[in-house]
C-alpha cells in the first residue's frame, strides 16, 4: 500500500499556506512517532481541522471523512488525498477495513470521534468507538490531540498528548478514557 502521490505533492503547499495564514502553535508534536502505524484522535471544531493536523507533522495522514465529500465534481480530489469515506448513517465495516489496512502498513489514521465538528467551547459530543476499536484490534497506539482556539492568526493551538495502547476490549471504557485524555488537553491549554 503506497502513500498518495497527490497528497505528498500538495501537503507542503497546504502546510505553508496554513502556517502563513494562521500561525498555529503546535505543542508536543514529537508525540507522533516518525514510523509505524498510529491513530490520531481528537476533538473536531472546524472544517479546517484536517489542515491543522497536516501542518503539524511530516507524516501523511489518512482521515476518515463523510462520504458526501466524495460525491460531486470535486470527489476525485478527496479520493486522491487518500481519505477514507464514511457513511455516517450506517455501520461502516468497509471504512474500518480501510483503516486497518493503512495501520497494518504502518501509516497514520486521523479520526474525529465526535463524527462532526462541534463549536461549543469546552465540551465534546459523544464519541463513536471507531478509534479505540481500531487501536485495540491492530495493537497500534492512539495519540490524542486537541485543537484549541478560533481559526484566527496566532490564536489556534494544536496539542498532542502521549500515545498509548488500548489494552482491554471494553470499548466503552476505552472510549471514555480517550475522551477524558482529550478533555484534559483542552483544559490544560485552553486560555
Amino acid at each position: 500500500m503506497k502513500e498518495s502521490t497527490f497528497y505528498r505533492c500538495i501537503r507542503p503547499l497546504l502546510t505553508f499556506l496554513f502556517k502563513a495564514i494562521y500561525k498555529p502553535e503546535i505543542i508536543d508534536k514529537e508525540n507522533i512517532e516518525t514510523t509505524g502505524g498510529v491513530i490520531l484522535a481528537g476533538n473536531h471544531t472546524h472544517a479546517f481541522d484536517c489542515l491543522s493536523l497536516i501542518a503539524s507533522t511530516k507524516r501523511s495522514i489518512h482521515f476518515f471523512t463523510k462520504i458526501e465529500l466524495f460525491k460531486g465534481p470535486f470527489g476525485f480530489i478527496f479520493k486522491g488525498l487518500g481519505l477514507i469515506p464514511v457513511d455516517r448513517k450506517k455501520k461502516n465495516k468497509e471504512a474500518l477495513n480501510h483503516g486497518y489496512a493503512y495501520l497494518n502498513h504502518d501509516m497514520v489514521i486521523g479520526i474525529f470521534p465526535e463524527s462532526t465538528y462541534h463549536k461549543e467551547k469546552g465540551t465534546l459530543l459523544p464519541f463513536k468507538i471507531g478509534a479505540v476499536k481500531m487501536a485495540y484490534e491492530t495493537k497500534k497506539k492512539i495519540v490524542p490531540f486537541a485543537i484549541i482556539g478560533p481559526y484566527k492568526r496566532g490564536k489556534i493551538k494544536i496539542v498532542y498528548g502521549k500515545g498509548y495502547y488500548v489494552t482491554t476490549n471494553n470499548l466503552d471504557f476505552e472510549n471514555e478514557k480517550l475522551k477524558n485524555k482529550i478533555e484534559k488537553l483542552i483544559q490544560i491549554y485552553e486560555v
